[in-house]
């Protein structure tokens, strides 16, 4: 990642939350043009175009924040990035803003691994334990692993818990291995 990245991420968080704004909407709509911005080559190709003038890739802008109705505060985030010729970075931009604003909402990410898929209820329950285990806030991702036999293994940050069937053969085998 460019440390350039960082900077405009870093910025836009402080900016958030210094005018107390919704972070959740600006999410939404953050989610909402980044959809744009993926789905249309178009569209891409003409924002990172050294061609078009910037004033034009701005009026583009403009047409789409009137249908998109984004905040003030992240169409000019979008503005900066065209106007400083970093538009073609937004997606790493919004990412590293996500991380940041996370960071200082005191919630950690963590990777639930399973042997199964799990229902709404399922992956709910177990995300509240793992936010318990954590000792805060988790904003959990789900991932499914049949080689684990059953179980979860979870991941926040650098600390693993392996609770999976497979973690306690492997343990059960070292054990008898070594004899204890």
């Amino acid at each position: 990642m460019p440390a350039f990245v960082s900077r405009y991420a870093t910025a836009f968080a402080e900016v958030v939350t210094a005018a107390k704004l919704d972070t959740a909407a600006i999410d939404r709509q953050l989610t909402d043009f980044l959809a744009t911005w993926n789905g249309s080559r178009e569209l891409r190709e003409f924002f990172v175009n050294p061609a078009v003038p910037n004033a034009q890739k701005i009026a583009i802008l403009d047409k789409l924040n009137a249908k998109m109705e984004l905040q003030k505060e992240l169409r000019n985030l979008i503005a900066v990035l065209i106007h400083n010729d970093r538009i073609g970075h937004v997606s790493e931009v919004a990412a590293a803003y996500r991380k940041i604003l996370q960071e200082q909402l005191g919630i950690r990410p963590a990777e639930i691994t399973t042997a199964r898929e799990l229902g709404t209820d399922e992956r709910n329950n177990l995300a509240a334990e793992v936010a318990k285990l954590a000792g805060s806030r988790v904003d959990a991702t789900f991932k499914l692993d049949k080689s684990i036999l059953g179980g979860t293994v979870v991941r926040i940050g650098s600390t693993v818990y392996d609770g999976s069937v497979r973690g306690r053969l492997e343990r059960l085998k070292e054990a008898l291995v070594s004899g204890q």
